[in-house]
């Protein structure tokens, strides 16, 4: 277990920060930062890439980078919080079934069934944007609290994290649905306790299992299930149906699930949006859930950088580069960051989206699909090598089963649940 730091330093990162920097800094932080989410968009418009990738890179190749250690952090933080508003366009154009099949897609890819496509990009830009103005400043009180509470969670972190998945489970709507969620949660831990472990020989060095792994039970099935599907049909106006009052309240919900995967480990977006969805206004349906679940995607980081200077534990692929980086832990910089590249990235998701699903929508769907899952065994490849493409076969294999039992395919998330609760 990681010690805690001591309480200075959490006092001293929950202080007033001192924001003098130098001219000449502060213009090489924003091209820095430019750069990284320059990366976070074609990360995020490409399947199967993360920039926990780019982020990964960049700390393994951090000394040979003409710039400070904050500027190649900077880089890095750009990089995350810009992928995750841009990750909901491939998500939304990729993978949509054919109308019959609506029942059972995905809550945006039914949205894109109805011609609301334009729509939806802009629910997630506006949840992942608002999250991240709620997120600053709840950062600070929630961060008191997760200091003072940190030593218990982490004593019962596996009971806590088997109640998570008993709520996931408890949640689903029917008896078949919660079978089904028993046995892609039993599989997925199972596939997690098998292949975490592995340290593959990959071409890239600040490669992984967690590539291969993501790309089989998420990306993969997506595809595979929708192959005979119609493809992204004509998108109507770009108009809001949503309430802004319901807006609102979802953002927050969305924010607040955020702050629970940020400072949990194993805890995705995806479970942190079932948490949310209580607190989701029943009417809001498909929006409602994108909305929620792109806020706690994007609030996530926010939190996530909080955790990882206050309590010295990095929770996402971007944490983690920036520890092995060794960037200097200064808040109003990386926060500053985050923030820049929040603004930046909520008008990219518009300029950008609306073309890629026409040019999704004019395509052939079928060789499309085709073209990414090769796209995804090369990623694997690239990232985990020969035993890459085998643990991405077989997690592709496993996520096919979520839609056959009618369940959810976040308890495939058990692949990181499961090890972490068993102490595997």
């Amino acid at each position: 277990m990681e010690p805690l730091p001591p309480p200075s330093l959490v006092a001293s990162l929950l202080s007033p920060p001192d924001l003098v920097v130098a001219p000449s800094t502060s213009l090489t932080l924003v091209a820095f930062a430019l750069g990284g989410a320059a990366l976070g968009t074609l990360s995020g418009l490409t399947p199967g890439l993360h920039a926990n990738n780019f982020a990964l890179l960049l700390a393994a190749s951090a000394s040979a980078i003409p710039g400070s250690a904050t500027a190649v952090g900077a880089a890095m933080l750009a990089a995350g919080v810009v992928h995750t508003f841009l990750d909901v366009v491939p998500a939304l154009a990729l993978g949509v079934p054919d109308a019959a099949m609506a029942a059972t897609a995905l809550p945006g890819h039914r949205l894109v069934i109805q011609g609301r496509g334009r729509e939806a990009l802009r629910l997630s830009a506006v949840g992942s944007g608002l999250a991240v103005a709620l997120a600053v400043p709840l950062a600070v009180p929630i961060t008191r609290l997760m200091t003072a509470i940190y030593p218990t969670v982490r004593a019962h972190l596996p009971l806590l994290l088997v109640g998570v998945v008993v709520l996931l489970i408890a949640t689903e709507s029917s008896s078949r649905a919660r079978v089904g969620g028993v046995v892609c949660l039993a599989v997925s831990s199972t596939l997690g306790a098998v292949a975490l472990d592995v340290s593959p020989s990959a071409p890239l060095d600040a490669g992984g299992m967690l590539a291969p792994l993501f790309a089989g039970l998420f990306g993969a099935p997506v595809l595979v299930d929708a192959m005979d599907g119609a493809g992204v049909p004509p998108q109507a106006d770009a108009l809001l149906a949503m309430p802004e009052r319901d807006l609102g309240l979802t953002a927050l919900a969305g924010s607040g699930a955020g702050a629970l995967v940020g400072y949990l480990p194993g805890v995705s977006s995806a479970i942190a949006s079932v948490v949310a969805l209580p607190a989701v206004p029943g009417r809001s349906g498909a929006r409602g859930f994108l909305v929620a679940t792109s806020g706690a995607n994007t609030a996530n980081t926010i939190f996530a950088l909080f955790a990882l200077l206050a309590l010295g534990t990095p929770r996402t692929g971007v944490m983690v580069a920036l520890e092995t980086a060794a960037v200097p832990r200064s808040l109003p910089v990386l926060l500053s960051t985050a923030v820049f590249a929040s603004a930046l990235a909520f008008p990219v998701v518009v300029l950008l989206g609306d073309g890629y699903l026409r040019v999704v929508g004019r395509a052939d769907y079928t060789k499309l699909s085709v073209a990414v899952l090769s796209l995804l065994t090369v990623v694997s490849y690239l990232f985990a090598g020969l035993v890459g493409i085998a643990a991405f076969l077989v997690s592709g294999l496993i996520g096919l089963l979520p839609p056959r039992f009618g369940t959810r395919r976040v308890h495939l998330m058990g692949v990181l649940l499961g090890p972490l609760a068993l102490g595997v």
